[in-house]
Formats: C-alpha cells, structure tokens, sequence
C-alpha cells in the first residue's frame, strides 16, 4: 500500500478551507461531539496544534513505532477533527474529542496488507464509527514496476492480481464481520481513497478504476474534486467509479513539525467524507433514527450534492456528488 496523494503547495489565507467550506462544516450545527474517529495512516503529529486537547489514542501495526515522520497521516487526521491554526479553519469535525488512530504505513509511506487489516479491526474493537483510510493498493504500479524488473508482462500481470484478490478478498471479509457487529454497537462507516492512478491529462481516457480497499463491497470510496470557474471538477488524477467525491486539490491542512501546508490527492478527499460522517454519525444520535452505520450511510449518500460541480462532470468519476454536512 501507499499514500494516496502528497504534492506540496502554498498555504492559503485565514478563514475556513475551500474544502470546509465545500462540504457546509462551516455551516453546520453539528462538530462530530460524542463520535468515534478512526484515522489508518502515517501516523500523527500529537504535538501539532491543530490536536490540542483531543484525546489521541496510537497505535503502531508497521513496526517503526508511532509518531507521523511522512506528514500524510498528520495532515489527513487534521481535515477530518482538526482544531484551527493561526486563524484558518482546518477540521471538517473539530468538535470530535477522541481519535484513534492507527499507524498502518512505515515512515517511507509504504506498508504491507497485514498492518492494515490488524488496524481496521483494532480501530473496531476501539468503538470506531468512522474510519478513515487515505492508502490504496497500486495495480497499475505494481505491474509497472515488476516489468522493470525484467519480468515478462504476463507473468507481471498475473502476480500482481494474485497479490490483488488475496487482498480483495481479506477486505470483503472484514466488512462483512464489520457489517455483523453492528447489531452490537452501532457499526462503523469506512471510508476509503479511490486511488491517484489516472491521467487525464495525458489522455482524457487514461482513467484507472477504483483501487482496493476503497473497492470492497461497503466502503465509501472518495474521488477528488478541484475547483474551477466552471464549478468543481474531478482532479486529473481521481481514479473512476468512486461512490462520492469531496475536495482533493489544494487542500490545506496540518503539517507535521507545525504549521500547515496544502497537498493534493484523493487523500486529502477522505479524510473530507471522513469527517462529514462524523457529523452525520452526531445527527443521527440525536434524532429519533436508529443509531446504525446503515442509516450514516444512506444520510450521507442521499444528501450528496451536484449543484457545486461543473456541467460536464462525468457522472461515472464523481459518483453520487459532493459529500455535505448535516
């Protein structure tokens, strides 16, 4: 696995975050108070000011101990509860109290599947309503990268999508055990980055599905948007066939060290939808609707939104539209 996205840019001026802003936190009631967050990642920066006060809950599955020494983690965990930072609002949730977060990717960003099936399922045990995963397995890279090792393309091809169903395969397997301990606990939403494959820009055919886990069955898979005069749009990048899309370009959020910094990625999407669920989650609490991850879900889909998109978005890269707040 790999982080899903990381192009490093300016910070932008005081105020809420376009991607804030985009998905109504700005305007929400609700803050994600009383929710469970799970974010899978790098790791964090504890220190960071954007997590004063929150209750950070780490555990490290990649053996290199815990602590975010690669920023992903850090800077997604700070889109979804992050506190403000000299003045800019950064966190879709900042009134979630507790995190869990769970350090699935070595310091060198990379990581094996085992760290991250031992994560989503600590993150459950922990009483997670929401998980946040910004990390993708990369076919198409795989299969590049032993081709250049000499193999022929078959042979590539072939163990690549061996590596590919085992993993398919283990992450269906935890949904639906995931789907199970509902009727015990309410359930957890898992939200998932489609992948950074594509290449629009080269050519605007050169799109690459969904990768996994975002393609298991039951995870919110996340395409990314950027903005344009036109409206949003999908990022060159955004794999295809995502259920929902929230902001990925310019994305400014915590920087491990201090600070803040914008990156790019359906990365920095997740942890967007991630948070708008915790809303969702804190919505439904308070309601009289059963407090079930199915009805999270259902909210969380029906209200998605395409009134912010560009007319020529193609339906089939941005799924049922912009996540939005409660």
């Amino acid at each position: 696995g790999a982080p899903a996205g990381g192009d490093a840019g300016g910070a932008e001026a005081a105020g809420a975050t376009w991607g804030v802003t985009a998905v109504g936190a700005d305007v929400s009631a609700r803050t994600g108070a009383g929710t469970v967050v799970a974010v899978l990642d790098t790791g964090i920066d504890a220190t960071h000011a954007a997590f004063a006060g929150v209750t950070l809950v780490e555990e490290d599955f990649s053996g290199s101990g815990t602590g975010d020494r690669q920023g992903h983690g850090t800077h997604c965990a700070g889109t979804v509860l992050g506190r403000d930072v000299d003045g800019t609002r950064i966190g879709v949730a900042r009134g979630v109290t507790s995190a869990l977060i769970g350090k699935v990717l070595g310091d060198d960003g990379g990581g094996e599947s085992d760290m991250l099936f031992r994560g989503m399922q600590w993150a459950v045990q922990q009483g997670a309503q929401v998980i946040s995963m910004s990390l993708g397995f990369d076919f198409p890279g795989l299969v590049k990268q032993l081709t250049g090792q000499g193999w022929p393309v078959e042979l590539a091809t072939s163990s690549a999508l061996e590596a590919y169903r085992a993993n398919l395969r283990v992450f269906d397997a935890l949904m639906q055990l995931f789907r199970g301990q509902a009727a015990f606990g309410g359930g957890t939403v898992v939200v998932a980055a489609a992948g950074n494959e594509s290449k629009r820009r080269v050519d605007p055919a050169f799109e690459i599905g969904v990768s996994i886990p975002a393609a298991a069955e039951g995870v919110i898979s996340t395409g990314a948007l950027g903005q344009s005069p036109a409206g949003l749009t999908i990022a060159p990048f955004s794999n295809t066939f995502p259920q929902v899309a929230a902001p990925g370009v310019g994305v400014v959020s915590a920087k491990a060290g201090g600070g803040l910094v914008s990156l790019n990625g359906t990365s920095m999407a997740t942890p967007h939808v991630a948070g708008v669920t915790a809303l969702w989650w804190e919505e439904i609490m308070a309601s009289p609707l059963p407090p079930m991850a199915t009805v999270v879900v259902s909210r969380l889909l029906a209200t998605a939104d395409l009134s912010a998109l560009a007319p020529d978005v193609d339906v089939a890269d941005r799924g049922v539209g912009l996540v939005r707040s409660p």
